[in-house]
């Protein structure tokens, strides 16, 4: 198989049902009403939503706008405008005053980690997310793809805080299908994937690579392509594969529950 578009080629419409029945069965098990989900503008958020609504109906899903001081206009009036496609109800919480105590209570020097900052308004996330679900004995549903899972690109007990993750076996280049698939708005679709933690912050500027790129090595992994055949086949550097074997090896304890000691 080619590393190319061909190789991300899915049925829609087939793993848009697969994904419906999952969630059915997901929330039915565990006795709960409904799902809570954060919408950030984003496609991911966006195609997790939609997929959901046609899952347990749209008076089950409650979708949480979450932004912070930093975070662009536009994707708050994306995530209303999808809300509105769908019918769901959405609220809004702001957390720039939970970030804004959190960093008084901090010593000074960890400010200028943008990190510290980051995953904080992540974890911040979260806490709101549950407080919802534990509230309307709902679920959190998770929002993050493949791509994202495999190399990391998830802050631990934040956005990878959740109870469940039926996107999580798809790379980004399957979300941006199922979303032109689901309808998702253009503006949506083609907007800079960002978590929207900092002014000017995008998911391909920080991973220092496209999506586009990423997923086809990734893909070469999958397929027990060595390094070198990988290289070769996208013509790209053999550096450029060793940086994310590094970032999958980094990132391996974000995918696994806290090891025990047993006796």
């Amino acid at each position: 198989m080619k590393l190319d578009s061909s190789a991300f080629e899915i049925d829609c419409e087939v793993v848009c049902s697969k994904i419906e029945q999952y969630i059915r069965n997901y929330v039915k098990g565990s006795r709960t009403k409904g799902l809570v989900v954060g919408i950030s503008g984003g496609i991911d958020s966006a195609v997790a939503v939609a997929i959901a609504v046609r899952a347990i109906g749209k008076e089950n899903v409650l979708g949480l706008i979450l932004p912070n001081a930093a975070l662009d206009d536009k994707y708050e009036k994306d995530a209303r405008e999808l809300a509105q496609q769908l019918g769901i109800e959405v609220k809004k919480i702001p957390i720039a005053d939970m970030i804004t105590a959190f960093k008084s209570s901090i010593d000074e020097e960890m400010l200028e980690k943008q990190l510290v900052i980051g995953n904080a308004m992540a974890r911040s996330r979260m806490i709101l997310l549950y407080a919802y679900a534990n509230y309307l004995n709902y679920l959190v549903l998770g929002t993050s793809n493949k791509t994202e899972i495999l190399v990391g690109y998830i802050t631990k007990y934040g956005d990878g805080g959740v109870d469940f993750e039926p996107y999580g076996g798809l790379y980004k280049t399957h979300i941006r299908t199922l979303a032109r698939h689901l309808d998702i708005p253009e503006d949506i679709i083609t907007k800079p994937p960002s978590a929207g933690l900092w002014e000017g912050q995008t998911d391909e500027g920080e991973l220092g690579i496209t999506y586009e790129l990423l997923d086809k090595i990734l893909l070469g992994f999958e397929m027990e392509m060595s390094l070198e055949e990988i290289a070769i086949e996208l013509d790209v550097n053999i550096s450029v594969v060793q940086k994310v074997v590094r970032m999958v090896k980094k990132s391996e304890h974000k995918r696994h529950m806290p090891p025990v000691l047993e006796f």
